[in-house]
């Protein structure tokens, strides 16, 4: 069996170097003539030397990032593992509609009067969203998740001082959240005090109530959790939450699982950031663009950010300033991202409220399957009940035989997936997290799932080597992740060829 290859290459799987090894100072994708030896207005800031950058033709620039893109995974190539992040397919109906020249060339900057179908289609996803949620209100200008969760949590900080309580400082945050919940509290100015885990993975009514004093300013509840729980005490959560004077913010990065069948308005709910790209199939990753609307209920529906959408006569314009209303201020610049609401609104659109609620509970159904599949082979610690719309395991079933969740993941590798998410949520011990969202079909599941049980069979089969050398077939080997953590190597210098030493490892 061949193992290398003379050029580095596996197939067709092109072997790529850093661009620094390929380029040299010399070369150039354009041709320019010669300066003039003329006066300059730089006032003697005239480079003296060479810039050590990589010089490249059009052609060894274009191959350098297609080959970079064929080392990529993606939603477009097979099955997306990755729990708590709701790596669903990105409908091409969607991006079409979000190409529109009316939508994709529009400037911030344009007078109200030129964008009145882009505004009208901002009230209507507005609306979708109020409607879906069951809250009066929507802040559609937050750029992500998180960025949303500041602007709930700024919200019902404006909403306490506008009661003369801003001495409420105390924010409760369970284990089982998300790990943004208690940085955004501490973020927006308060303190986070948790409440830990009980061995069921859900939040219990009584620990709350322990918790409960006139120094809480609100709770934040991941719903359902990171373990793959919806929880069943919300209600009565939200009820004692209130009666102390606090407010409510869930976490809504799960909504996927539950959108079109429960109305977090009607859970008691004060506010809840949306993540578009998890539940309406908009692109995730880059850093951005992306949109965290965030719905509020109707005591927090006054302080909302501006700029807010009003009818003035027959047109609708932007209200872009905090005086004269409640709103704590602005989130950002301008009042969100286009595109992502254009292809929200197209996935709404096109599947409708009946659509969306089959989202739902293809998701759920989607995950118990995987759940009943795997069960029999791995640890899972709350598998003994369904779950929401992913799946939970740990390794401690094949951790006593000398493999853990890391080396699961990297033999994933070999496979052609993507891993699933490793060692989260904190309150599992070597967590494997896996969300097939509603898009895999049976087949794709059964394969993934037969991938995972042949690995099973393999650790009880005892070949332990085999997992702690995988990955063996990616275009780099497995790296060492104590020293990469304690001695990091951000800068790369001209002599380093990294790619070639990896590679060669």
């Amino acid at each position: 069996m061949i193992t290398n290859t003379t050029s580095g290459n596996r197939g067709l799987l092109q072997a790529e170097p850093l661009i620094f090894e390929t380029g040299h100072a010399t070369g150039t994708g354009v041709d320019l003539p010669e300066p003039k030896n003329t006066p300059t207005k730089l006032n003697g800031l005239t480079r003296k030397a060479a810039l050590d950058l990589p010089g490249l033709s059009e052609p060894e620039t274009m191959r350098h990032f297609v080959r970079l893109s064929q080392k990529n995974y993606a939603i477009d190539l097979g099955l997306f593992p990755l729990g708590s992040c709701t790596m669903k397919h990105n409908p091409r109906l969607n991006e079409r509609a979000a190409r529109f020249e009316g939508f994709a060339d529009l400037h911030p900057l344009q007078p109200t009067s030129t964008i009145q179908g882009a505004l009208e289609l901002m009230d209507e996803l507005a609306h979708w969203l109020c409607t879906l949620t069951g809250m009066p209100a929507v802040a559609l200008s937050p750029k992500a998740g998180a960025h949303g969760e500041f602007a709930g949590m700024l919200a019902i900080k404006a909403a306490l001082e506008a009661k003369g309580e801003g001495h409420r400082k105390r924010v409760l945050v369970p284990s089982s959240a998300h790990g943004t919940n208690p940085a955004t509290a501490a973020a927006a100015g308060f303190s986070v005090d948790e409440i830990p885990a009980r061995d069921d993975g859900r939040v219990h009514l009584d620990d709350v109530k322990a918790k409960l004093g006139p120094d809480v300013a609100a709770i934040m509840i991941t719903n359902p959790n990171t373990c793959g729980l919806f929880e069943p005490e919300i209600k009565n959560i939200a009820d004692a939450i209130h009666a102390a004077g606090a407010y409510f913010y869930c976490d809504g990065a799960n909504y996927n699982a539950i959108v079109g069948k429960v109305r977090p308005g009607d859970l008691g709910i004060d506010a809840m950031h949306i993540n578009l790209h998890k539940t309406f199939s908009t692109p995730h990753g880059g850093g951005g663009p992306g949109a965290g609307p965030t719905v509020l209920s109707a005591a927090l529906a006054p302080f909302a950010p501006v700029p807010h959408i009003v009818m003035r006569g027959d047109k609708r314009e932007l209200r872009e300033h905090a005086e004269g209303t409640q709103a704590f201020g602005r989130m950002c610049a301008f009042h969100g991202q286009m595109g992502m609401f254009t292809r929200a609104l197209a996935y709404m659109l096109s599947h409708g409220s009946d659509g969306l609620r089959q989202v739902a509970e293809d998701a759920v159904l989607n995950a118990n399957y995987l759940l009943a599949r795997l069960k029999p082979h791995f640890s899972a610690p709350f598998g003994e009940r369904p779950c929401m719309h992913e799946v939970l395991l740990d390794d401690e079933s094949i951790k006593p035989k000398g493999v853990e969740t890391i080396d699961m993941a990297k033999a994933l590798l070999d496979e052609g997936y993507h891993p699933f998410t490793t060692y989260f949520p904190l309150v599992v011990h070597g967590a494997m997290l896996i969300e097939p969202t509603e898009t895999e079909p049976k087949r794709e599941l059964d394969r993934f799932a037969d991938v995972m049980i042949a690995l099973a069979e393999r650790v009880n089969a005892g070949d332990v080597a085999f997992f702690k050398q995988a990955p063996t077939l990616t275009p780099m080997r497995r790296l060492d992740d104590t020293r990469a953590a304690r001695q990091p190597k951000l800068r790369w210098r001209r002599g380093d060829n990294t790619s070639a030493k990896y590679a060669a490892e």
